[in-house]
């Protein structure tokens, strides 16, 4: 599918007395993980399928400015942790919010806007919704109520995309009947399309390709700083090629090793958490209490080489890869969307194309039926690719988790060509660890605390984290890069002097553990304020994690001693009867919780998405309603504005 550039030069085209293009349709997506952008795609290639003129691009790569020009602009937008914007959206929001700009601003614009969320978050499609508002503020017009995609829903934000798409096409038509030459319903054959993928790829001798690029094993004794640019290249130059779905799209901030990998739970505990200590080997690092540290991880080098050879691809080959639509459209190539220098194939692979953990979407279906040489395999992949068949592919595919190598398998007959799994596999992530450690303790280290993700499917497949599972499998004996980025948190990092009451149950305790190490060095040189930290798991036995850490530091004269104002309570939810949450432990300190926040504190919730933020925010209500004497409804209006100081933070993870 090839999607247009913008054309943004309306005025020179009249001035040359050249006569102007038809206006196009505007899709403008920001996606963190890369969904916004898999919906973005799908509109595109709807309304293309109806004769449209489209321009697709990402937020970022659009200019603010040129808005007012736009005739209808389409919005998909996602909305990351506690309502935050995707990092593609931040410099076209802040555009937005500018006060010279008028009520009328946008009068001649007509938008929709799409959201991509996840229910279980207290702000559910949050920048959707806002953005809806400041359009609607600025004078555009929604030609239709906006979507919101629930990743809830059974068959995720396509339960909602799927109604929300023919209601759009008519509210189109209806604007501007042009866009739709033969109208909303008369489509077009995909078939036609399916030669046209969105990348090229040059294939080059072994001999030219390893001379310029040659490959470097991620686990070897002796590494020297030449190595480690060149991996840096690689991994800079292949995450490149599909701009919008990979964060960490930059070279590493630096290469990391494991010199711990110790467990915190027990081992017949149900549950597998470990506390991972992380040593920079090519650069020094540096971050904040509160920040985030993103790992890219290796894949299991077996499932690697099965999709190699299911794929009839030589893994020694070497290749360039480049978008198709900037040589067709007489563009020039923008060079951070193409491979500098031929990569060996396999490398690319485990690189930049997730095989064997992610699952495909609903389009990859789709190009499969059209490769596909058995009938009945054929007829399938059409009914999986169908809104009939939706709920189906969700059974067979997301619920289960199949991964792209096991849907290659299940159809045996599809042969796609390697442009079009470029396309359509999905990207290799990197994961996200809240930080566990102060930098002023450990200068040179990071430490994680990470639960190794491993869940069972309805039909009994075992399946398993490919980050955590990857990390808890290495052995600190041998030096294996890791590759990381890192990133500021949404706790931010709290000055000695302020108050705080941290909630973290489970690993939500980890951001904490460096907030304390950080306090305790603070205190050796001067006064610190009360830090409160109410802890929870199941069971005091097996999963109280960092236990001693925690008791130490409560001890006569530590940080988290009542002593120096503050405390450390710990909730076991399952060693008696009735189950008790931290929400019991802070109802149980309400005084000095209240006494807390009169003095200023500042509070910082981390930990499970579901109920927990839900419910610590209520027990906060109720605290601040019955000490400070005041109906809940003035308590909640009180926790808003302590929230819109920057003093409420929350940091929640599904």
């Amino acid at each position: 599918m090839i999607f247009t550039d913008i054309t943004t030069r309306a005025s020179v085209t009249k001035s040359m007395g050249m006569e102007e293009k038809p206006k196009k349709l505007v899709i403008l997506y920001a996606s963190q993980t890369g969904n916004a952008i898999d919906a973005a795609e799908r509109v595109g290639r709807e309304a293309e399928r109806r004769g449209c003129p489209v321009s697709l691009l990402s937020i970022d790569d659009f200019d603010p400015s040129c808005l007012p020009e736009q005739e209808i602009v389409i919005f998909l937008v996602s909305t990351t942790g506690q309502g935050d914007n995707p990092d593609s959206i931040k410099v076209f929001w802040k555009f937005l919010l500018q006060r010279n700009l008028t009520q009328n601003w946008l009068s001649s614009v007509s938008y929709a806007v799409f959201g991509l969320g996840d229910s279980s978050y207290q702000k559910y499609n949050f920048v959707a919704k806002k953005l809806d508002k400041r359009l609607s503020d600025l004078g555009a017009t929604a030609i239709v109520e906006r979507g919101l995609g629930d990743d809830q829903h059974p068959s995720g934000y396509e339960g909602a995309l799927d109604p929300w798409m023919p209601t759009l096409w008519k509210a189109i038509y209806q604007k501007n009947p042009k866009l739709f030459p033969k109208g909303p319903e008369c489509m077009t054959s995909n078939t036609s399309l399916m030669d046209q993928p969105k990348v090229q790829i040059t294939y080059h001798d072994v001999d030219e390709g390893a001379l310029q690029f040659s490959s470097i094993p991620v686990a070897t004794k002796q590494l020297k700083i030449a190595d480690f640019k060149l991996l840096e290249m690689q991994i800079e130059s292949t995450r490149f090629i599909l701009p919008g779905k990979l964060s960490g799209k930059h070279p590493p901030d630096c290469f990391l090793k494991m010199v711990k990998n110790d467990p915190l739970s027990k081992a017949d505990s149900g549950k597998d958490v470990r506390h991972f200590e992380l040593e920079a080997i090519s650069s020094s690092i540096e971050y904040e209490v509160g920040d985030v540290v993103h790992i890219l991880p290796a894949q299991d080098a077996a499932a690697v080489d099965a999709f190699m050879k299911r794929c009839n691809l030589n893994p020694e080959s070497y290749i360039r890869v480049e978008p198709r639509d900037n040589k067709e459209n007489g563009q020039s190539h923008d060079l951070r969307n193409t491979l500098k220098v031929p990569i060996r194939l396999k490398t690319f692979v485990e690189l930049a194309m997730d095989v064997a953990s992610a699952s495909p979407r609903r389009y990859f279906f789709e190009v499969m039926s059209y490769f596909a040489t058995a009938e009945h395999e054929k007829e399938r992949l059409q009914y999986f690719a169908s809104p009939e068949g939706r709920d189906d592919l969700y059974e067979y595919n997301q619920k289960e988790r199949r991964t792209v190598l096991e849907v290659l398998e299940d159809f045996p007959s599809v042969q796609m060509p390697f442009e079009w799994l470029v396309q359509l596999v999905p990207p290799l992530k990197t994961r996200a660890f809240s930080i566990s450690s102060s930098h002023s303790v450990h200068p040179n280290q990071v430490h994680l605390t990470v639960s190794v993700v491993s869940w069972t499917t309805p039909y009994k497949r075992k399946r398993t984290g490919l980050c955590s599972s990857w990390l808890a499998g290495l052995d600190p004996q041998k030096r294996v890069l890791i590759p990381a980025w890192f990133q500021k948190g949404s706790l931010p990092s709290p000055p000695p002097s302020l108050p705080v009451i941290v909630v973290g149950p489970g690993t939500g305790c980890a951001p904490f553990r460096g907030f304390v190490e950080e306090r305790a060095l603070q205190s050796q040189s001067g006064p610190t304020a009360p830090l409160l930290f109410f802890f929870g798991c199941r069971n005091e036995e097996n999963d109280f994690l960092y236990r001693d850490f925690w008791l130490f530091h409560s001890q006569k004269g530590g940080v988290l001693s009542e002593e120096k104002g503050g405390g450390f309570f710990a909730a076991f939810s399952r060693d008696q009867p009735q189950k008790i949450h931290v929400q019991h432990k802070m109802r149980e300190q309400s005084v000095k919780i209240w006494n807390l926040l009169t003095e200023g504190a500042a509070v910082y919730v981390a930990g499970s998405a579901n109920k927990m933020p839900s419910d610590v925010l209520l027990a906060f209500e109720e605290i601040v309603s019955k000490e400070g004497g005041v109906p809940k409804e003035a308590a909640a209006r009180w926790l808003r504005a302590l929230e819109k100081a920057g003093k409420y933070h929350v940091e929640a993870w599904s």
